[in-house]
């Protein structure tokens, strides 16, 4: 019914930037909730940011003021800018699309911050 296609994810050194999207297709009209989570190696899957269709955010204390959570409804897709990075911030990181009552993943896409 949906799936999600990650991107954006790689290597950067502390202090930079990546900006990670992810396109969702199928049946995402109405009210849903997008968000990005990560794992990192030893470590059980966190939130990061989330933003509903109506605009509402959220974020994990350890990326605010670094991370914003957007999205573009015409393109079906969800963004996450990540500035400032450190290397806590190495984890794979996935995609998340909540619909009426449904839970859809993407396969996730690496990010390594170097020191």
């Amino acid at each position: 019914q949906v799936q999600l296609v990650e991107s954006g994810g790689g290597l950067v050194q502390a202090g930079g930037s990546l900006r990670l999207s992810c396109v969702a297709s199928g049946s995402t009209s109405g009210f849903n909730v997008m968000g990005w989570y990560r794992q990192a190696p030893g470590k059980q899957r966190e939130l990061v940011a989330h933003i509903t269709s109506r605009g509402s955010t959220t974020y994990a204390d350890s990326v605010k003021g670094r991370f914003t959570i957007s999205r573009d409804n015409s393109k079906n897709t969800v963004y996450l800018q990540m500035n400032s990075l450190k290397p806590e911030d190495t984890a794979n990181y996935y995609c998340r699309l909540q619909r009426y009552g449904y839970d859809y993943w993407g396969q996730g896409t690496q990010v390594t911050v170097s020191s």
